[in-house]
């Protein structure tokens, strides 16, 4: 049986390597979401925000940020997390919700509140487009 697959695999190595790949690449996003921490939709995010009194804080540079944001959004882009904790010191309890334009450069900045004690800390699926195509409002 041992002596079969490995014959198996020998013969047919490139169809191992590209099923080995796919898979490979189906579960990275999984991989990379889980290392972020939890996450909501549009409709779950608005339930926080309108509920809870959620915090959306935008982790894209400030170009990405003044062309368009979630209503009353935090600006704080993702390399300056660590210095301005303490401007979203009160929110530690609150639920925040980290945001950027596809949800891709969310995990290491919400990781980070995480570490700091922030203990209600989600990442926007999809980001501002999954906002923007829910048809939920965005300024300017």
């Amino acid at each position: 049986m041992k002596h079969d697959l490995a014959t198996f695999i020998v013969d047919n190595i490139y169809l191992v390597a590209v099923a080995l790949v796919s898979g490979g690449m189906l579960l990275w996003p999984l991989v990379r979401r889980g290392a972020g921490g939890a996450t909501v939709n549009t409709l779950e995010a608005t339930q926080l925000i309108n509920r809870q009194d959620a915090l959306v804080l935008d982790v894209r540079n400030e170009g990405e940020f003044q062309k368009g944001h979630i209503l009353n959004a935090r600006n704080i882009p993702g390399s300056q997390i660590e210095t301005r904790l303490a401007d979203i010191a009160r929110y530690k309890v609150k639920p925040i919700i980290v945001t950027c334009e596809s949800g891709n450069r969310c995990g290491a900045p919400a990781a980070i509140l995480r570490r700091q004690g922030f203990s209600q800390v989600f990442i926007l699926s999809g980001g501002i487009a999954a906002w923007q195509q829910a048809g939920l409002p965005v300024e300017k």
